[in-house]
């Protein structure tokens, strides 16, 4: 995990089977969650998602980063496609659901989302996050693939303008990662993606979250429905 930990992600290109990633993929086309043309915003409720969190190999990744205390918090199906292409602007990923609304330095903003209660982190928190971006497509240049700035995820929580200032700074890598690769990150790691090029190139993506603990300093708990 040295690239995880110097650059801010890591690529294990061939963990699971291309096969296992269709079964999966049916699994979730099956199920009947909420679901947008988008994706699946929680998808830790779906069996085979869940089982596929703790799966040994994939959970022993997580403990060897977070420690043994680790647990997943949620997960989220991203669906890029010809009818559903979007881009996303360079960001960090800040926000984590909580249990309830607190008064606590360094949290904050506030928002609801489907019912559940998320502020954005300090960076005290977000340090102790993992995120794993399971592929069941390929994702490769003409399907809009997640682009990193390598290095980013240790400059703390920054503005928008800083982070726009960041990007004229760093060169960026995209990350191209076969069906049944991960990629692994910290969400401090600015990061964005570019719309789909190609009109036959479906990506799907499990984008796993792992904490290494759930209760912070003021009373801060994190929801882990």
């Amino acid at each position: 995990m040295r690239s995880l930990q110097e650059q801010g992600f890591e690529l294990v290109p061939d963990l699971f089977s291309r096969e296992s990633m269709l079964s999966l993929a049916d699994s979730i086309e099956r199920s009947a969650v909420h679901r947008s043309r988008a994706g699946v915003r929680n998808a830790l409720q779906i069996d085979s998602v869940r089982d596929l969190a703790y799966d040994p190999i994939l959970f022993g990744l997580v403990k060897e980063v977070l420690g043994q205390q680790a647990v997943a918090f949620r997960a989220t199906l991203f669906d890029k496609s010809p009818r559903s292409n979007w881009l996303v602007v360079w960001h960090q990923d800040t926000a984590l659901p909580l249990r309830q609304r607190v008064e606590a330095r360094g949290w904050g903003p506030w928002s609801v989302k489907e019912g559940v209660i998320c502020a954005h982190a300090p960076a005290s928190a977000l340090e102790q996050i993992l995120a794993i971006r399971v592929h069941l497509d390929d994702s490769n240049a003409d399907n809009g693939p997640l682009r990193v700035l390598p290095h980013t995820h240790t400059m703390g929580v920054l503005t928008d303008d800083e982070i726009h200032y960041v990007t004229t700074k760093v060169a960026v890598v995209d990350c191209l990662v076969p069906s049944g690769g991960l990629l692994l990150m910290r969400p401090l790691l600015i990061h964005a993606s570019s719309k789909a090029r190609s009109e036959n190139a479906r990506r799907r993506v499990l984008h796993f979250e792992y904490a290494a603990q759930t209760s912070f300093p003021d009373g801060v708990v994190m929801d882990m429905h």
